[in-house]
């Protein structure tokens, strides 16, 4: 095992290989405070990239509502039931094993492997929520009932667990982008991988009998676009974009901004180890300590951050980046009364209103002598 530095636990750990951080970072925010579980992010993905034999159960992408949504079922409670408690310090430390470091003898990672029928309903828990209505109770304006919805990708972790898994060496993460990727050609279907994936993102197929996972939509990256599930995306809770090496961000690449400089958006389960490279924007609405063993500390000051942006025009110009453009957004400014993104080539991609024009007409019409009403 390798020393290598974790940025989200705040300390080194160990790890199989020694570190090679891409020279920039393909990463995601998710914005859970919009999504609206529309699973459109989920069919385009589906219909473009697993739609074939073998493909039935495969969801590189999919949208769970928590606290009772899994798939496959009880990725993560097993898991961390697994692992065993930890502790985050008041440094931003944690305090415990990560699934490297908690490894059984002969083996790189901590992990399961989960039974066939745990792949049987991908729609397990879907707006269940958390909680019971006391009888006689009715609705005030606040209850204590919640639950929230959360899509899901393969994180192209820093440190990936299926990589460092894989006794063929058949993982590896893209040096120019940081995207992880199986090579078919050297996979003999062990599923050690599927194993030891925390997020349990990679797939095997019983037809082709070799791995799959998502593969960050690299062809449309490579032009300079955004993946499906980002670019499809009805709520707009979805940007993509590069991040920078630790201690090189910078102030107008968005994504920099919101995790790194502002750290409003969060790793999910950054506990486990792998560095995941898919940030959340935690629920306003969900119990702390829920949150805190989802997405580690700092939620607290992420929410407060997230309802600050309507009075702080930087943060709410990077916050307007998502899903109003195909391209993937590099730099941004804000100009005026305006948010402007800028592609790869520094090339204006977008320009967004603070806020939204609209036009409001009379409620007497005097050119044709009538009232307007909103009928339906």
């Amino acid at each position: 095992m390798s020393k290598v530095k974790n940025i989200q636990l705040n300390r080194e750990m160990e790890y199989p290989y020694e570190e090679s951080r891409p020279r920039r970072q393909i990463a995601y925010i998710f914005d859970t405070n919009k999504c609206i579980a529309c699973q459109t992010c989920t069919v385009a993905c589906k219909t473009t990239w697993t739609s074939g034999k073998g493909q039935e159960h495969t969801f590189f992408n999919n949208v769970e509502t928590k606290p009772y949504g899994f798939y496959p079922h009880g990725w993560d409670v097993k898991l961390l039931g697994m692992l065993g408690p930890g502790e985050w310090d008041g440094e931003g430390t944690y305090n415990g094993k990560t699934i490297f470091e908690a490894a059984p003898p002969g083996e790189r990672a901590l992990g399961f492997l989960p039974e066939e029928e745990d792949y049987a309903s991908p729609n397990l828990g879907e707006d269940i929520s958390a909680g019971s209505v006391p009888q006689g109770a009715f609705f005030q304006n606040i209850h204590n009932i919640w639950m929230f919805y959360m899509a899901r990708i393969c994180n192209h972790c820093t440190y990936p667990g299926c990589l460092a898994a894989c006794p063929r060496k058949a993982i590896y993460k893209r040096p120019e982008d940081g995207i992880v990727l199986v090579d078919q050609s050297r996979c003999r279907g062990y599923r050690e991988c599927v194993k030891a994936c925390p997020y349990k993102k990679i797939f095997y197929n019983m037809v082709t009998r070799v791995s799959e996972k998502c593969i960050g939509c690299f062809p449309l990256i490579e032009q300079g676009e955004q993946p499906q599930c980002v670019k499809t995306c009805i709520g707009k809770i979805r940007l993509q974009g590069f991040l920078s090496k630790p201690g090189e961000e910078k102030e107008d690449n968005p994504l920099d901004y919101l995790i790194r400089i502002r750290k409003i958006a969060l790793p999910l389960y950054p506990q486990f180890g792998t560095e995941p490279n898919v940030y959340y924007i935690p629920p306003v609405h969900v119990p702390r300590l829920f949150l805190k063993q989802m997405f580690g500390p700092g939620v607290e000051e992420a929410i407060a951050a997230y309802r600050s942006a309507p009075r702080d025009k930087k943060l709410l110009a990077a916050l307007l980046m998502f899903g109003n453009t195909p391209k993937i957004i590099q730099r941004y400014a804000v100009e005026k009364e305006e948010a402007v993104g800028f592609d790869g080539m520094l090339q204006e991609a977008v320009r967004v209103p603070f806020t939204e024009p609209f036009f409001q007409r009379d409620f007497f019409d005097k050119k044709h002598q009538v009232y307007r009403h909103n009928i339906s």
